[in-house]
């Protein structure tokens, strides 16, 4: 640190600043410039770039950005990843992987999963009769794997069974004991012989947000006698045949590859009894688990995770082949349900900054001769200032400003007077704060005074719609400027949406160490637009998002990345508008126009405007209507 401050910043202070080379996959960067970029095909694009693009085409803040080619890699990496780990220890089956459709369901993310992943026979897992129907319609190779899983009904499995029949390898995942009279009546009714899967419950319980997947208490799984019972009763019916595939969902988001090791383990001695009852199992489906390093800390802690890709992919292979060796058990294709890691880091949510609020005084004028004793109090507490009278000197200035808002509530201090203590009081804050840095150990009573001076950056987007996961489970995302990286950011800030809610901010972010409660951000240009980006953002966001203050869906871009640097826009959306959204709540939009085209004629009638006002009125409220739920900038 003491050598950078012997040269102006650069991009690479940013780079470390930022994390991004921690967290990013190798798919973001700095250029040189100071811009963050796309990677792959090993090229990179400026995102700059990029929002210029979309600008052209009338598309503005806040966007979602989807960047093909990286989802593309990461649906290689993931089944490159195993067929090396399968190759290394002379596993004889394959791996297959199954995308849950439930973690993003849009139609871009889905039909590109469905066209590169067909390579690779990549699936889907369903938990919904929706789910299947958009399984069946993006899938288009006989022998594509379909995976159904949640409580099924008659209609649920009739469509299974069709899948079937027309040549997709469908499993039915039994999570409870009652769905199997269904699944045996329909299939007999069909005469289709249908494929079982059997989800164990599992006892092993791992670390991370959501371990109540497994666990005595999960909601889903058979306990051991409920699997005994089953495969008693589809001997009795024989079909014992068709029990093909045994499931376990190990977990969402694990953090620590020993959890992982010892939950394949669990499953492997459910696999090699229930082989040996005389199951014709095939399959052996791991659900999800695979975690995204969202801080890029490598560790056990519940947002990052202390393995690569590679660790998980031999963690599973080799622990199934030992433990199945052991038995004399044949290795089955190994399933995963990797939903998480294939379609985050392919999506990035920018919008622009609209303004700020800086707590620092606006204007500090000299000492008067008649001003207010308390005035001159609180005027005096900072010459006094040092690191060992710091607490006293906090706890003073607090003590005379609440004096003087008492004085003012009682009307004894007037307006400009309060206004000249906040200023006085804001300037001693700051003088406390800049000794923070040196104390050997700062009181308990200052511990988030940095917090409370920092800077408020208010940002068009709506954290309800775009970022749930931040407000309910207080999910951390890399968050930061995309240009002007090549400058020192000198401002630490908290983020607000535009929501008129408290909750809508965002104030923990990635640190260098741990979690801070501040983000380092550069002070606004004028007439000059201030982009961030947050990013990991492509798994579970879209889906999750409400229409909190009727902010709806943003626009949506997919762009791929070609080798020689430059980009092509493939597919892009408008957001919604205000009708969409008002038709969301069950609003009639036509009804609502004519209901304020009525109002404006009765203004007409009494005189309050003119008839050619009216029409103009109407004209801005019907484009209004068609018009961006979000903050438009005038052109």
């Amino acid at each position: 640190m003491e050598q950078r401050k012997l040269r102006p910043w650069q991009a690479e202070d940013s780079t470390e600043l930022y994390g991004i080379e921690r967290w990013g996959n190798d798919y973001f960067g700095l250029s040189a410039e100071g811009n963050v970029t796309a990677k792959t095909l090993n090229t990179e694009v400026a995102l700059l770039d990029i929002i210029k693009g979309m600008v052209d085409r009338d598309l503005q803040m806040p966007v979602l950005l989807r960047v093909e080619n990286i989802l593309d890699a990461q649906i290689m990496r993931l089944n490159e990843a195993f067929a090396a780990a399968i190759a290394q220890v002379s596993y004889t089956q394959r791996y297959r992987g199954v995308y849950p459709i439930k973690v993003n369901q849009q139609a871009q993310v889905v039909e590109e999963i469905a066209a590169f992943g067909e390579r690779y026979g990549h699936g889907f897992e369903v938990g919904s009769k929706p789910e299947m129907i958009i399984a069946l319609s993006a899938l288009t190779q006989p022998g594509s794997l379909i995976i159904c899983n949640g409580y099924k009904d008659e209609e649920f499995i009739d469509l299974g069974l069709q899948a079937i029949k027309l040549g997709f390898d469908c499993f039915f995942v039994i999570e409870t004991p009652s769905e199997l009279p269904m699944i045996i009546e329909r299939s007999r009714a069909m005469d289709v012989r249908p494929n079982i899967g059997i989800r164990i419950k599992m006892v092993s319980q791992v670390s991370g947000h959501w371990n109540s997947t497994s666990g005595d208490r999960s909601i889903f799984g058979l306990t051991a006698s409920q699997l005994v019972a089953v495969v008693d009763s589809l001997r009795q019916a024989q079909m014992l045949d068709c029990l093909k595939l045994m499931h376990c969902h190990l977990g969402s988001q694990i953090p620590s590859l020993s959890d992982i090791q010892a939950g394949v383990v669990e499953a492997c001695r459910y696999y090699i009894d229930l082989v040996r009852e005389g199951a014709a199992l095939s399959h052996i489906d791991f659900g999800g688990g695979l975690a995204v390093d969202y801080t890029g800390a490598k560790s056990s802690d519940d947002q990052s995770r202390n393995y690569s890709l590679e660790d998980y992919c031999q963690t599973l292979v080799n622990t199934v082949k030992t433990t199945l060796d052991a038995e004399q058990i044949a290795h089955p294709i190994i399933v995963t349900e990797s939903g998480r890691a294939l379609v985050a880091y392919s999506s990035v949510l920018l919008f622009n900054v609209l303004d700020t609020t800086k707590f620092e005084s606006t204007e500090q004028l000299p000492a008067e001769p008649l001003e207010h004793q308390l005035l001159t109090q609180l005027r005096s507490v900072v010459e006094g200032l040092n690191e060992q009278t710091a607490e006293q000197c906090y706890e003073d200035i607090h003590r005379y400003r609440e004096q003087i808002r008492d004085g003012f509530n009682q009307g004894q201090i007037d307006l400009r007077c309060r206004a000249h203590a906040e200023n006085i009081f804001l300037d001693t804050l700051h003088s406390i704060a800049a000794l923070l840095d040196t104390m050997v150990e700062v009181p308990a009573l200052m511990a988030d005074l940095k917090l409370s001076l920092a800077d408020i950056y208010y940002g068009n987007f709506s954290l309800f719609q775009s970022l749930p996961d931040i407000w309910a489970i207080d999910q951390l995302f890399p968050v930061m400027p995309i240009h002007r990286l090549a400058e020192e950011p000198t401002r630490q800030a908290v983020l607000a949406d535009i929501t008129c809610d408290c909750d809508g901010k965002i104030d923990q972010f990635i640190g260098l160490s741990k979690a801070a409660k501040t983000l380092p951000l550069h002070p606004l240009k004028a007439s000059e637009e201030y982009y961030l980006g947050v990013f990991l953002v492509g798994a579970y966001q879209e889906t999750l998002g409400d229409l909190h203050n009727l902010f709806g869906d943003t626009n949506v871009v997919s762009v791929r990345l070609n080798r020689d640097g430059s980009f092509d826009f493939v597919k892009e959306i408008h957001g919604d508008t205000i009708a969409d959204v008002l038709s969301y709540v069950e609003y009639q939009p036509r009804q609502v126009e004519l209901n304020y085209r009525n109002t404006a004629e009765r203004a007409v009638r009494e005189g309050r405007i003119t008839a050619a006002e009216r029409q103009q009125m109407i004209k801005a409220f019907k484009a209004s209507m068609q018009g961006y739920t979000y903050y438009e900038r005038e052109h």
